[in-house]
Order: C-alpha cells, then sequence, then structure tokens
C-alpha cells in the first residue's frame, strides 16, 4: 500500500469519526435526560455528550452543554480567563499531510505557544515534526493511540492503556515527558471519563471555538474561516484547529496578526486558572 494512500485512509477515518461531534452544534446530545433553556441552550450538566456549543452573542464567551463550573470539577476546560483578552491555541493532529511545518512557523514568528494534541499514528508517521513541536516547547497533548470512542470505555485499565501508550511512544520518540492534557476524540465524553483522565492526572481540554477545518480536500477559503473565527472570538477562547488543514497553514499568521491587532494574547494551558 503507497504511503499517499494510508495517509488518505487515515485522513478518511479522523475525519469522519470528527465531524459526528462538530456537525452535532449545539444540538443536546446527552445520552440521559437533560432541559433546555430558550429552546436550545443545554442546562450545564454532564453526562455523555458529543461536546456542542451555541453562540447567542458573537464576541463572548459561547454555551457549552456543560458548563465550565461543572467541568472544573474533573479539572477539565472549554474556556479559560475570561476576564483577559487571551487566547489558547489547540491543534489536533491525527496525522501529517505537509502542513504542520508551516503552522509551526507561523507560532514560532509571533512567539505564541500552542498546544498539540497527538494521536499513535501521528507520532508513528512524523516523529521529526513531533520532535520539532518537543524542541520548540509546545505543548504535546494527548488524544489517544487510536482515536476511539472513549464514552465506551468503561474500563479504566482499558481507558488508561490508550493514553498510556500514546505517552510511551513519545518519550521513546522524543525523549520527553507527554504534557498531562488529554483531549477526548472527537469530543466524546462521559462523566465517567472525566473523573477517569482525572484519576490519571490529566486535565481535559475541550474548546469553545472550532470551524469545519478537516475536509483536507474541501478546504474552506481564508474568507470563509475568517468569518467563523473572528467575530466568534472572545476572552479566555481555546481555539481548536487542526494542523492538517491547508487553509490553517495559509491564514495562521495573518489570523494570528489580526487577533493581535483586536488586542488579543496568547497564553499556554499551563496558564488555565486553577
Amino acid at each position: 500500500m503507497s504511503n499517499s494512500i494510508r495517509i488518505r485512509g487515515a485522513a478518511l477515518v479522523y475525519f469522519l469519526l470528527f465531524a459526528v461531534s462538530v456537525l452535532s452544534g449545539c444540538g443536546c446530545s446527552y445520552k440521559g435526560t437533560v432541559t433546555t433553556t430558550n429552546g436550545s441552550a443545554c442546562i450545564p450538566a454532564v453526562q455523555t455528550a458529543n461536546w456542542g456549543l451555541s453562540f447567542p452573542t458573537e464576541g463572548q464567551t459561547p454555551i457549552g452543554n456543560a458548563s465550565a463550573e461543572e467541568l472544573a470539577k474533573y479539572h477539565a476546560y472549554y474556556v479559560g480567563d475570561t476576564a483577559n483578552k487571551v487566547i489558547y491555541l489547540t491543534f489536533d493532529c491525527g496525522y501529517e499531510n505537509g502542513n504542520t511545518a508551516k503552522i509551526l512557523d507561523a507560532l514560532k514568528k509571533h512567539n505564541a505557544p500552542a498546544a498539540f494534541f497527538v494521536v499513535g499514528h501521528m507520532i508513528e508517521s512524523a516523529p521529526e515534526l513531533v520532535q520539532r513541536m518537543a524542541d520548540e516547547g509546545y505543548i504535546v497533548g494527548n488524544h489517544t493511540y487510536h482515536h476511539p470512542d472513549m464514552s465506551a470505555i468503561a474500563n479504566q485499565a482499558a481507558f488508561q492503556k490508550e493514553l498510556d501508550d500514546v505517552a510511551a511512544l513519545y518519550y521513546k520518540t522524543t525523549g520527553k515527558e507527554l504534557s498531562h492534557y488529554y483531549r477526548p476524540p472527537r469530543g466524546v465524553y462521559s462523566v465517567e471519563n472525566l473523573r477517569q483522565a482525572d484519576a490519571l492526572g490529566y486535565r481535559t481540554i475541550l474548546w469553545s471555538l472550532a470551524y469545519v477545518d478537516w475536509y483536507a480536500d474541501n478546504q474552506p477559503t481564508a474568507e470563509q474561516a475568517y468569518k467563523k473565527l473572528l467575530p466568534r472570538i472572545h476572552n479566555g477562547a481555546i481555539v481548536l484547529l487542526h494542523q492538517t488543514s491547508s487553509t490553517n497553514a495559509e491564514i495562521l499568521d495573518e489570523l494570528l496578526t489580526k487577533w493581535e491587532d483586536m488586542g488579543y494574547t496568547f497564553a499556554s494551558l499551563d496558564e488555565l486558572p486553577q
């Protein structure tokens, strides 16, 4: 099997799965019983959900289908410091398709901290880029080894193995410990998942701003990206981007400049409020 076919296969599996969660939007997808307010926003509670957001007012903190206060009980976050104009940049890394280096270049130009959530395939197939992330001081977080639906894993040992296998491979590749930040694949999580991650010393990182950037063969234009990413930015935003996106690679330098011109600075996940 050629390398290009393997990459396409990895891309298809990774992003079709991710699309399920993001395209579910703010529609409440709890498996338990929940109540809605104003016909759309979920009452803050944590059951089993596909992470979703609604934006009642652009420029303000969006409403998640669990509140920041509920998530904080498990050292989980979807938004950071809402009192200040800070942005936390995060990238999900399922595979390498030629865009990561340019994204790293843009981040370095702006001296912007960022976190990269990697799966096993990313470390295996692009060890030199993962090494660069480590060498340049970026947070490299855990996105599980196989990118499964972690909410279906009730057993703590099985849950831990998905995280431990990534951490072990990262250490073998870079000689450094993997940061204890965890992003659930597809944003699918449960209370038990949050507890499991917390018990292992991980902070669970969701997001408060994302857009449809994961289809490698159907990328948004720069204008379409800016239309989502500029008006919806807000204090304490945890931004989710995909490093496989050619649009992100092309616009990131200018995007960071635009956010800076709006008065925002970039913060590390290590600076999240305790």
